[in-house]
C-alpha cells in the first residue's frame, strides 16, 4: 500500500501501526513524536544517530556551512527589502515573517556548526611529537622574556 499524497509521511507511519498494532492513532503519534523528537535533540547534540534496524543519520558539517551562508544572504537581502521604500507593506509583513523563520533557523544552526569548527581548530593546532628531548625549563623561560618573568601557559 502506498502512501496517499494528502498525509504526511509521519501521519502515515502513525494510521498503518495504529491498523497493525490495533491501538488508537493518539497513543502511536505520541510514540512516534517522542522519538522523532529524541532523534532530532540526539543529533544536535551528537554528530550522528543510529535508529536500530531503520539506519543512521550524520549531520554534514559541509552541507551545513553552506545552508548557513545561504540563510544569511537571504537574511541581508530580506532587511533590504524592509528599508525599501518602494516594497508594498504586505510584502515588508511577508518579510518580517521570513526573517524570523530564518533567525530560528539560523540560532538552531549556528551552534552546532561553530562547535564543529571549534573542534577542527583544535585538532588543527596539534603537533606531531618531536623526537628530541628538550628541557622544561629553557621552553618557559624564552615565554616571558627573561628567567624573572615567567608566565603560565
Amino acid at each position: 500500500m502506498d502512501k496517499p499524497i494528502s498525509l504526511s509521511v509521519k501521519d502515515y507511519i502513525v494510521r498503518k501501526l495504529a491498523v497493525k498494532l490495533m491501538i488508537k492513532e493518539e497513543i502511536i503519534n505520541a510514540v512516534v513524536s517522542h522519538q522523532f523528537q529524541s532523534a532530532n535533540e540526539a543529533l544536535y547534540k551528537n554528530s550522528s544517530v543510529e535508529i536500530s534496524g531503520f539506519g543512521k543519520f550524520y549531520f554534514n558539517y559541509k552541507k551545513a556551512k553552506k545552508k548557513l551562508d545561504v540563510m544569511m544572504l537571504q537574511m541581508e537581502h530580506l532587511k533590504r527589502q524592509l528599508i525599501n521604500p518602494e516594497v508594498t507593506e504586505k510584502k515588508k509583513q511577508l518579510a518580517v515573517l521570513k526573517i524570523e523563520g530564518l533567525t530560528n533557523a539560523i540560532e538552531y544552526l549556528k551552534p552546532k556548526i561553530d562547535e564543529i569548527e571549534i573542534l577542527r581548530d583544535l585538532r588543527g593546532m596539534e603537533e606531531s611529537s618531536n623526537s628530541t628531548i628538550r628541557d622544561e625549563a629553557s621552553d618557559t623561560e624564552h615565554i616571558g622574556g627573561k628567567t624573572g618573568d615567567l608566565q603560565k601557559v
